[in-house]
This record gives structure tokens, sequence and C-alpha cells, in this order.
């Protein structure tokens, strides 16, 4: 499979941003005044599309795990990840402040959290309840920093499908592995923070260059752990192979796509529509893993994506430029 190519290249702004800062980075030609289809719906494609990717990488993990464990398979891989885009971006390592640096490597930080926690979640509960779990993560990122009354109701309803969801297969969150649901909550809470430090890298650095070198920080993070679990098993060619194809769909392509999003998409938009997660994740184990969908499942599908669509919806939609004062003067009175 071949790898993606960097993004084309935006100008980034190189000002410290606060944790709650949600106003994507200056864009170099302006949005047509009637919001044509691909301004208004291109980064919220671009978001499904990570979704889809992750997921259907996250069911080829599965299959993988009895070769190389879990922490075995979070080394492959974010190392291989890691490796595809230092060799296809080659960022540049000189003309970065501090701040700069510390950015990438606490994104790099919760890179290596997220994939850690989560895979070992998968490992002991399904994937379908484990995403659910997961997901509750930017679900709360997106009440806390939402200033949008309408915001904070289309995260209830995306909740309340979240929750119905939990009863995946008819079992309910009771009967789980408590250590695997204690893995996808601290994986959520890790997506969160995810969330936020991809939207400071996508400011910061040009292109993909922050992220490959985020990645790179994940990987050297994580390849202890897997080394320990695996051992010589990483360097079978065919568990490699397959650690490849699953650094592919579950890293370079979502990650890549999610950081073009982040850059002009609100943050409490895309954690509203990171509650598709659970959707996809029970579609790729029904379709890879051969576990079945409820009638249960498909109603909690459905909230989601109507959650999902209003969230998008209220956030694309046009508003009425304001008036400057000072720039666009009030006409003078004519006399009658």
């Amino acid at each position: 499979m071949s790898a993606p190519s960097c993004p084309p290249s935006t100008t980034p702004s190189t000002e410290p941003s606060p944790a709650t800062t949600t106003a994507p980075a200056p864009v170099l030609v302006p949005a047509p005044a009637d919001g044509s289809f691909r301004v208004r719906f291109g980064p919220v494609a671009l978001v499904v599309t990570a979704g889809v990717s992750v997921q259907f990488g996250a069911a080829l993990a599965v299959m993988l795990m009895p070769r190389a464990g879990a922490a075995g398979v979070v080394t492959l891989r974010l190392a291989a990840a890691a490796l595809v885009l230092l060799l296809v971006c080659r960022p540049k390592m000189r003309g970065y402040s501090r701040s700069d640096w510390s950015t990438v490597v606490w994104f790099g930080v919760t890179m290596a959290g997220m994939n850690g926690f989560i895979y070992q979640a998968i490992d002991r509960i399904p994937l379908g309840p484990a995403v659910t779990l997961e997901v509750l993560g930017p679900l709360v990122l997106s009440v806390v920093v939402s200033r949008r009354l309408l915001n904070l109701l289309w995260a209830g309803l995306a909740l309340a499908g979240v929750v119905l969801l939990s009863t995946h297969g008819g079992g309910g969150l009771g009967g789980l592995d408590p250590l695997g649901v204690a893995f996808a909550l601290a994986a959520g809470g890790m997506w969160a923070a995810y969330i936020v430090f991809s939207a400071r890298t996508g400011r910061r650095f040009p292109q993909a260059d922050g992220l490959a070198l985020a990645m790179a920080v994940a990987a050297v993070l994580s390849l202890p752990l897997g080394v320990i679990e695996a051992g010589s098993a990483l360097l079978r060619p065919s568990t490699l192979l397959l650690g490849l194809g699953v650094a592919v769909l579950s890293s370079v392509l979502p990650y890549t796509l999610e950081l073009l999003a982040l850059r002009r998409l609100p943050a409490p938009t895309f954690a509203i529509l990171m509650s598709l997660e659970p959707a996809i994740a029970a579609t790729a184990g029904f379709l890879i893993l051969n576990q079945a969908l409820s009638a249960l499942d498909a109603a909690a599908i459905a909230l989601v994506i109507v959650a999902s669509m209003g969230a998008v919806r209220s956030q694309t939609r046009p508003r009425k430029p304001q008036q400057d004062p000072l720039r666009d003067p009030q006409p003078e009175p004519q006399p009658n």
C-alpha cells in the first residue's frame, strides 16, 4: 500500500495559543460568500474518512494481536507510521521555539497514551464497547470548550447514542472486564488531549512536519513495552507487513486527515464528530471480526449520526458579517 503524500503547505501561526483556543489558523484565500459545499463540508469529510480508516485499522490490529500482543502491535503501528511520515515529509529540525518543541512532544505523549490504552482495552473487551467508552473523552471536551447552547444539546444526544450503544451485543457494560473498561476510559482522556495538541501542532508546524515529529516521539515511548511483550516476534516478515498495514490505516492516513481538518474546523465540532467512532467501530467489527449488530445497536448508531449532522450544520451555517464602524461607517442621513 502506497504511503500518502504530505498535505499542501500551509503557513502556520507562530503565536502561542491558549488551551481552549478553537479558532482555526488564518486562511490565505477567503471562502466564497455563498459557502460552497466543498468549503463547508470538506473538513467534515476528512474527519469521517479518518474515522473509517482508523477503525478498520483497529479491526486488523485485533487479528494481529495473537502474534505480537497489544503492546507489540502498538509499537509496530507507531514505529512504521513514524518511519513513513519521516521519509515522506522530511521535517526540518531548526527554526522552532522551545514552546513549539514542547507542543510536539506533548502531542507525541498523548498519541502514545491514546494508542497504548485503547489497544490494551480491545485486547480485553470487544471493539464496539471499547470505542464507545473511548469516545466519552471527546464528548466531554466538546461540552467543556463549546460556547453554544446548541452544541451542548447535540452533545447530549450523541451521548445518549453512546450510552445506548454500550449495550452492544446485549451484554451491557456490567459484563465487561473492569480493567478493559478502565483502559478504554483512559484512552478517551488521552484522545481529548490529542485533539487539543493536534490543533496546536497544526498551527505551529507546516504541512505534516509536526505530526511526523510527534509520531517519532510516540514510537520511541512505545518501543520498550513492545519489545518486552513481543520480543523477536516483531521482526517476523508477516508480522511486519501486517504492522505496516495497521500503521497506514490507523495512524498515517487518519492522523494526517485529522490534522488538516483541525486547521479549518472548530475543536467542539471536531470533538462531536468523534461520536461517529462507535458506529464505525461496530461496522468494522461486523465486517471483519464477525461481531453481529443488533437492532439496539442500529438505533444507537442513528442517534449518533443525527447528533453529528446537527452539530455540523450548526457550525457550518454561514453567519451574517458584522459591520465594523471604523471600516464601514454608517451613511450620513440625507436631508428631506
